[in-house]
């Protein structure tokens, strides 16, 4: 007997989300090897072929859903900056933010999330920057992802400002450039990858160089 319409629109509406569960799990896979590759390997080294394999999924389907290798690395930034929790680290910055805030309450909290993004994104930084030395993609992206961790940095000293707590002198623009500056992948490479610097002391250095230079 033929299935109804109302039996396959209901075999429809269950598939629809298995199949939206299976891809997001999928992706999380690809990009979670890509990764384990790219930082053991090294980006140059690792072939789509082998990410693949390690996934256990065709090269089609890479390439269908990232670009290529670029497209992964850019992938990975996107996860690793959104942190460990629940709710986006981007989001959690803002809601430190507040119309009674303490200055110094707003950066020793950005000091805390940088201890959970920095050992997440950094050593994805460390790896574009490497590369693109050598490969115009990757330059490309380098460019891309300077110029929007400047506009992030800029926002946050635009908050600052707005709220009146940079210090006299200090304007907004420099202090974009200063938070810039201070949240580079350079400094965690410098202090805690070579200097074998805890995370806790890592972010209270952050948070300290930043009030003393800030507020």
């Amino acid at each position: 007997m033929e299935p109804t319409q109302q039996e396959v629109n209901t075999k429809r509406n269950y598939d629809s989300p298995r199949r939206r569960e299976q891809a997001r799990e999928t992706r999380e896979a690809i990009i979670e090897a890509a990764r384990h590759l790219f930082l053991q390997e090294g980006f140059g080294s690792t072939t789509i072929n082998a990410i693949a394999s390690e996934v256990g999924v065709s090269v089609d389907t890479i390439y269908k859903g990232f670009g290529g290798k670029t497209g992964l690395v850019r992938a990975i930034c996107e996860v690793a900056l959104a942190g460990t929790g629940t709710v986006h680290a981007e989001d959690r910055s803002d809601a430190l933010h507040g119309p009674d805030a303490d200055p110094h309450d707003i950066i020793r909290g950005w000091g805390a999330l940088t201890t959970e993004v920095a050992p997440r994104i950094a050593p994805i930084l460390l790896l574009v920057r490497d590369a693109a030395t050598t490969d115009p993609d990757m330059a490309e992206l380098k460019t891309e992802i300077d110029l929007q961790r400047l506009e992030r940095m800029t926002d946050n000293a635009h908050r600052l400002a707005a709220g009146g707590h940079l210090r006299p002198g200090i304007e907004e623009g420099a202090a974009g450039e200063i938070l810039w500056t201070y949240s580079s992948p350079e400094i965690y490479e410098l202090v805690v990858l070579v200097r074998g610097w805890t995370l806790e002391r890592y972010g209270t250095f952050i948070a300290d160089a930043l009030i003393a230079a800030l507020l």
